[in-house]
């Protein structure tokens, strides 16, 4: 990897559980680490410390075995940042490399979390159920998340039950009041409701744009989706692509004006994003993807 000069799609296989590494057109796709263990499903990038982080579901998703590992840049280093017992199934994660810090959205833990990049000082920003009870119930899973720094607020979706119609996507500010439980916040904002199955989010700060993915039935679900915000407030929202096998990741690419999508089907996509030409199949036959990243070695 200290040898790629090209921009690259890092992506995650569930099944086999995978890192991949595949060129922006699909031609080329390496193994870059094999036999992963569990499920792993989110990955984000940290340039000014040079790490590759993702998140591992576990083994078994009944149970609190989840965890999140680190390798550097060039390959080498590979280690648990945090281990199992600390996040239950820890699914999408974002790096605010300028802070030091880690956010992660915990499915059946039914939090919004984050740590130090050394996996130190683990806070629950956000708690949506803690009984056996309320982990049944997938109104309160939190699985995707998206960090707005310049306006200080996080999102994140709530999936609900598959194709339910009961999916949303909600936002708060990234710092938990003081006095405030993660169990009480008294200041989340519902972004949107009603959605078929929100999954991965992605803010683009230059726009003021969401975007995100639904694995839900169509016509709003197996999508990609985008809204703009003015003023703080969301627009109407806008689906950039459709037919997809419940998709799942999502990479944006703002200066080729294209972004990519993964889903468990196996498929890699492109769609642009000024709506010019036709989303494209540029991988396909690949085991369950879930997250995906892009990777600028010039960036490095």
């Amino acid at each position: 990897m200290s040898h790629a000069t090209s921009d690259r799609l890092l992506l995650l296989e569930a099944i086999p559980p995978r890192l991949l590494s595949v060129s922006l057109d699909g031609s080329s796709l390496d193994v870059l680490l094999d036999n992963l263990g569990g499920t792993p499903d989110g990955i984000a990038l940290d340039y000014v410390n040079r790490h590759i982080y993702w998140t591992n579901m576990g083994e078994d998703w009944s149970k609190n075995d989840g965890f999140i590992e680190r390798l550097d840049f060039d390959g080498s280093n590979r280690v648990v940042v945090i281990p199992k017992g600390a996040t239950f199934t820890p699914k999408q994660m974002q790096v605010d490399a300028e802070a030091g810090l880690l956010y992660w959205c915990d499915r059946e833990g039914m939090r919004v979390m984050r740590s130090r990049i050394d996996g130190s000082d683990i806070t629950v920003l956000v708690q949506t159920g803690s009984t056996e009870t309320e982990r049944a119930d997938e109104r309160l899973h939190c699985v995707g998340i998206a960090i707005d720094r310049v306006g200080g607020r996080i999102f994140w979706t709530q999936k609900g039950p598959p194709n339910g119609g009961q999916g949303r996507i909600l936002s708060a500010p990234l710092e938990l009041p003081k006095g405030m439980s993660p169990s009480s916040r008294t200041d989340i904002s519902i972004v949107f409701d009603a959605l078929p199955e929100p999954i991965d989010l992605e803010w683009e700060a230059q726009s003021s744009t969401l975007y995100w993915t639904d694995r839900g039935d169509p016509p709003q679900g197996n999508t990609l989706n985008r809204c703009r915000f003015a003023g703080g407030k969301p627009g109407a929202p806008e689906i950039l692509l459709s037919d997809l096998q419940e998709g799942i990741g999502l990479a944006l690419d703002t200066a080729g004006e294209q972004a990519f999508v993964s889903d468990l089907g196996g498929n890699l996509r492109v769609v642009s994003l000024r709506g010019a030409g036709h989303p494209r199949v540029i991988r396909s036959g690949l085991g369950a993807l879930t997250g995906t990243v892009l990777w600028r070695p010039s960036a490095a």
